[in-house]
């Protein structure tokens, strides 16, 4: 474990350092900040100018593009979702390598992002709905098999009625009255 460690605190000082020079436009740094972003995949880490550091490199220098690496950067973007991370990084991406098919290894190559997707689908539930139906809320959850529902309701307070309703959140109980107090200090003038 403390071998682990080391080598990713010396993985973040190597790609630190590439960051806050003028190194990081230099191919020759782009394995570091590679091994960097597999890292983030991995220890369930997140470091956008690292990431667009290495989208940076891959435009200037197309030959060393890599689905793979990109592949994590954008999902790894999307777990920070509702920040706008993901369609920074797709617009620095070369039109002809958007096209990214959908490979179930790429996802569970990033550790933490079907939570991470739950939990922003979840916020957005959250500020939408008052109720919602419980097999639709399985449905946005990507769980067919029903297995998480209860997990994700349990972590946001939610109920569920009889009839299959879950209860998100009553708007008016989140309008909390605010007491306003000005101070308004008048000069004398003479």
């Amino acid at each position: 474990m403390m071998k682990k460690k080391k080598k990713l605190c010396q993985l973040v000082i190597d790609q630190d350092e590439i960051l806050r020079s003028d190194l990081w436009y230099n191919p020759e740094n782009l394995a570091t900040l590679e091994r960097y972003v597999e890292t983030q995949a991995k220890e369930n880490a997140y470091d956008l100018e690292a990431n667009l550091a290495v989208l940076k490199l891959y435009q200037f220098n197309p030959a060393y593009f890599q689905t793979q690496v990109t592949s994590q950067i954008l999902l790894k973007a999307l777990t920070n979702l509702p920040h706008t991370d993901f369609t920074l990084c797709k617009c620095m991406i070369d039109q002809t390598h958007t096209s990214l098919e959908e490979n179930r290894e790429l996802i569970d190559g990033i550790t933490g992002f079907e939570d991470s997707v739950r939990k922003f689908i979840c916020h957005v539930v959250g500020i939408t709905y008052q109720t919602i139906e419980h097999r639709l809320l399985a449905e946005m959850l990507g769980d067919p098999l029903d297995t998480q529902v209860k997990v994700w309701m349990s972590k946001y307070g939610w109920t569920e009625n009889e009839e299959g309703q879950i209860f998100i959140f009553n708007q008016e109980e989140s309008v909390k009255p605010k007491n306003i107090v000005e101070k308004i200090d008048f000069e004398k003038h003479k």
